[in-house]
């Protein structure tokens, strides 16, 4: 006869991480919101320009977008503090009026955010990006 035995050991518990405080009270450089404007502008146009609208085309593409601008985002310098949400909506320009908006409870002095509308004759695409900074 064929017999098996399941055992779960516990893993030992390791207390938390005491970090030490960096004393850092801001961000080395604030959010660069031109430059962020910029790589939305070019990513929405350079994926959308010659699209048309299909459902799930736009569900698909709303996804790779937000990754290639969250990717974008990352690799600029000095930005290691900031933690990001990256939002885009993809929708079909059919002449109806849509009206989106945010509400964050954050630092005015370090948080901000940049957003770019795109539209073609097919579709439209609005991007933004949150980031928050960590102290």
């Amino acid at each position: 006869p064929i017999s098996s035995v399941s055992q779960i050991d516990e893993l030992p518990h390791h207390g938390a991480v005491k970090l030490e405080n960096s004393y850092q009270l801001g961000p080395h450089r604030n959010f660069p919101v031109a430059e962020v404007h910029k790589i939305l502008k070019d990513v929405l146009e350079g994926y959308l320009a010659e699209e048309r609208y299909e459902e799930d085309f736009a569900r698909e593409m709303s996804k790779n977008i937000s990754q290639v601008i969250r990717g974008r985002i990352k690799e600029l310098q000095a930005l290691g503090r900031y933690k990001f949400v990256v939002v885009s909506s993809i929708g079909m320009n059919g002449g109806h009026g849509l009206a989106i908006s945010s509400r964050c409870l954050w630092n005015d002095a370090t948080d901000n955010f940049a957003s770019y509308q795109f539209r073609n004759n097919s579709l439209y695409a609005v991007a933004t990006v949150f980031a928050i900074y960590l102290d």
